[in-house]
């Protein structure tokens, strides 16, 4: 499996990428500069020279239209999401999603939908469990 670490500008590019598919460099400036409070807005440049980075490391592939480049995600952000969430998994709780469960639980305000879906989710989970790998 992939291992992907994202910084945050590089999260946000992929987000503007999975949301709209194909972006030109002044499609994703765009996007991160709506995102951004006024004091920190980036410069054209610097997006350009993330997505070519990006392009590097595999995350993002190009194609060209006349004379712009159109960028496009080479990751889901299904596997991105895995990937990143595993390694916090990993790094901060020792593997134990019952401390990381526990640790959001206690550290953030969490509403009863939200406690609503968790349960429907271990529910969910606990069936699937019983019905073994292939269902039955």
């Amino acid at each position: 499996m992939s291992q992907y670490r994202l910084g945050d500008l590089q999260l946000r590019i992929m987000q503007a990428l999975w949301e709209r598919g194909g972006c030109t460099v002044a499609d994703v400036h765009e996007s991160l500069r709506r995102q951004a409070p006024r004091d920190r807005q980036l410069a054209y440049t610097t997006v350009a020279t993330m997505l070519r980075k990006m392009e590097d490391r595999g995350l993002v592939t190009h194609r060209s239209e006349g004379r712009k480049f159109i960028y496009e995600p080479a990751v889901a952000a299904e596997a991105v999401t895995r990937s990143m969430a595993g390694h916090v998994l990993d790094r901060l709780f020792e593997g134990s999603l019952a401390d990381m469960v526990h640790h959001m639980l206690t550290e953030r305000e969490v509403s009863q939908e939200e406690l609503t879906r968790l349960e429907q989710l271990i529910v969910e989970r606990k069936t699937q469990r019983r019905r073994g790998p292939h269902g039955r």
